[in-house]
């Protein structure tokens, strides 16, 4: 019935393996090859991409000092700025208590010479009223 003919089986043989040398060339290579280049992409990206992370970390952290500086600053110039302010309302200040109390010394002293020129006029004027007074007595 069925006979084994082995001219056949060796071409069968040799075609089989021909098959698989023309696919290991034609397909498996290709596609492992394919494989490789993607994980190879793959961790190249990953790498790429943890570069990138760290490098935005740095950044952030670079951003967030030069935010501390620059807060630090301006509360160093406000703090400035408010003790110069200070300073010169102090001395604004003093300058208006000292010509006060100029203008209230001057004003004592004029109100002194008005006090002496009262009195020396009302002095200077006793006699007469001294006369005025005998008169109205003496009519009396």
């Amino acid at each position: 019935m069925l006979e084994l003919v082995p001219s056949l089986m060796l071409i069968v043989l040799l075609l089989f393996i021909g098959l698989i040398v023309y696919l290991n060339r034609a397909l498996y290579q290709p596609i492992v090859n394919f494989m490789d280049q993607r994980d190879a992409t793959i961790a190249s990206d990953r790498e790429e991409s943890l570069g990138l992370t760290n490098s935005a970390d740095e950044l952030k952290q670079q951003a967030k000092e030069i935010l501390d500086r620059a807060k630090q600053e301006a509360n160093t110039l406000k703090q400035e700025a408010k003790a110069k302010a200070e300073e010169e309302a102090l001395a604004v200040v003093s300058s208006k208590e000292a010509e006060l109390e100029k203008a209230y010394s001057d004003f004592v002293q004029k109100l002194e010479g008005e006090r002496e020129e009262l009195r020396n006029g009302i002095l200077s004027q006793v006699p007469l009223i001294k006369e005025a007074l005998k008169a109205k007595f003496s009519k009396l």
